[in-house]
């Protein structure tokens, strides 16, 4: 998870494993910003009472594809595992081979990066895997650019 791409162009990599902390839901598409806000809020005070902070940006992994729902843990990678403390639980991302691609703008357009790196994927002759996840290389403020974002999407293929 920390060797992001640094081009907007599809590409495959091989990524190790990382351990995370996380907070899991099963989320509407219209509770997802409010699921945001309270994860992180309980990320941030959680892992100071553990004693660790991030090892890397805040990541988004959705454990199948979102569509009435979305299941989903939120979270930071950390540089060894976690004991629980409240809805904070340690999770892993796993690694091995995945295709990628960095999205630069807002998040309402998210969803057409996806579909581009799917697309890609499918053109490559390459076959997804289960889940996909998403790391903020740029942290949201309320008075920034959503223009200026830029986000990590990452999708595991099968072997």
């Amino acid at each position: 998870m920390t060797d992001t791409p640094s081009t907007p162009e599809p590409e495959t990599r091989t990524l190790p494993g990382v351990d995370t902390a996380v907070v899991r839901g099963v989320v509407t598409p219209g509770d997802l910003p409010g699921f945001f806000d309270r994860s992180f809020g309980s990320l941030g005070a959680a892992l100071a009472e553990l004693g660790t902070t991030p090892a890397g940006p805040a990541f988004a992994h959705y454990l199948r594809p979102p569509g009435d729902t979305s299941e989903l843990e939120v979270g930071f990678p950390v540089g060894r595992r976690i004991e629980p403390s409240g809805d904070v639980v340690p999770s892993r991302l796993g690694g091995g081979r995945v295709a990628t691609v960095v999205h630069e703008g807002g998040y309402e357009r998210l969803g057409t990066s996806w579909d581009r790196l799917l697309a890609w994927v499918e053109q490559q002759g390459l076959q997804p895997g289960v889940g996909m996840w998403e790391v903020y290389l740029t942290e949201p403020t309320p008075d920034g650019d959503p223009a200026a974002n830029r986000t990590a999407l990452f999708l595991p293929l099968q072997d």
